[in-house]
Formats: C-alpha cells, sequence, structure tokens
C-alpha cells in the first residue's frame, strides 16, 4: 500500500469528495418545465412514434416483408404477415405495431435492410383505449405523410440510416501510404 491509498484511505477523501458533489447540487436551483406551456423541440434522430416509409417516386411502402424487424425486436411488438402475388413477390398484408409493448430501442430501425421502418419525433400521443396504440400498416403509412413528409423524411433517412453505399466502397490507398506501411 501506498503513501497516497494511505492517506486516501485515512481521511476518507473519495467519500469527501461526493459529499461536496453532493452539497453543490443542493444549492445550485432546480430547472423546472412546466410542460404544457413550454415546450421543448424534439432533437433530431429523436426516438418517437413508428411510420412505414414510402418511396419518394411511387408513394408506395418501402416494406417487402422480409421479417427482420420482427426477429430483432427484443419486446416482440412488431407482428408481419405476407402472401404471394400472381408474379410470386412477397406482398405485405398486414404490418401491426403494439406501441404499448414497445422499448423505443430502435433495432427494428436498424435491422431493416431496405429503410422501411423509421421512428419519427413526434412523442407527444395518448389515448383512452389499448387499442388506439395497435398501430396498423395503413396507420404507419399516414404516421409518414404526417410526421416525415418531403424533405424532413429524406434528411432523416441521408443522416440516420445505414448502411450507405459508400460504407461498402474500397479504401484507397495512396503510393505514399504503401511505402509508410512497408
Amino acid at each position: 500500500m501506498t503513501v497516497n491509498e494511505l492517506i486516501k484511505k485515512v481521511f476518507f477523501v473519495e467519500i469527501l469528495q461526493g459529499l461536496a458533489l453532493t452539497f453543490k447540487h443542493m444549492v445550485t436551483p432546480a430547472v423546472t418545465r412546466q410542460y404544457p406551456k413550454e415546450k421543448r423541440e424534439p432533437f433530431p434522430g429523436s426516438r418517437g412514434l413508428h411510420a412505414l416509409v414510402k418511396d419518394a417516386e411511387t408513394g408506395k411502402e418501402k416494406c417487402v416483408g422480409c421479417g427482420l424487424c420482427a426477429a430483432m425486436c427484443p419486446s416482440q411488438c412488431i407482428h408481419i404477415y405476407t402472401s404471394e402475388d400472381e408474379n410470386h413477390k412477397k406482398v405485405v398484408d398486414r404490418y401491426e405495431i403494439e406501441v404499448l409493448r414497445c422499448v423505443y430501442c430502435a433495432y427494428c430501425v436498424e435491422a431493416c435492410p431496405f429503410g422501411a421502418v423509421v421512428l419519427t419525433d413526434h412523442f407527444e400521443y395518448s389515448g383512452y383505449t389499448r387499442e388506439e396504440f395497435y398501430y396498423t400498416k395503413e396507420r404507419l403509412l399516414e404516421n409518414w405523410d404526417k410526421y416525415m413528409a418531403g424533405d424532413k423524411g429524406k434528411m432523416y433517412l441521408e443522416k440516420f440510416w445505414r448502411p450507405k453505399a459508400v460504407d461498402f466502397g474500397t479504401q484507397q490507398v495512396t503510393k505514399e501510404e504503401e511505402r509508410t506501411r512497408k
């Protein structure tokens, strides 16, 4: 045991530092927002209400029904029902999310290879029944139109959705970097 460690143990240095921090916070005034009157703007990339993304050119949903979002969901709140059309392509019949079970971890957003699921920045929603929090495919598409339409949706997908094509590019190595590696 060194001399510094002995001094710290005898004089309870860590305990005194903790008490000093506590007393410092006791004398500073608390910051309280009067919620309905003073609202804070949601920060970009915040996790709020779910939405299904619509393709900008065609106006159709991007979801192909692969089920990766439902497989990754830790609370198992996503339910996807698919069928095949006459061209043997998978069609999403029903896409449902139980919002009351969701933990807003955004694993569904990260797992989706097509960028079809997003968490909007709309976080103020309430209801009186459980059915109001059971979002169907149509309601999720409406959420996209309400909260993420236009440039806001493009900006969201550009900033927060990964992976991008540039992530899979080859690394360009200059001749000078080659010489320094050898």
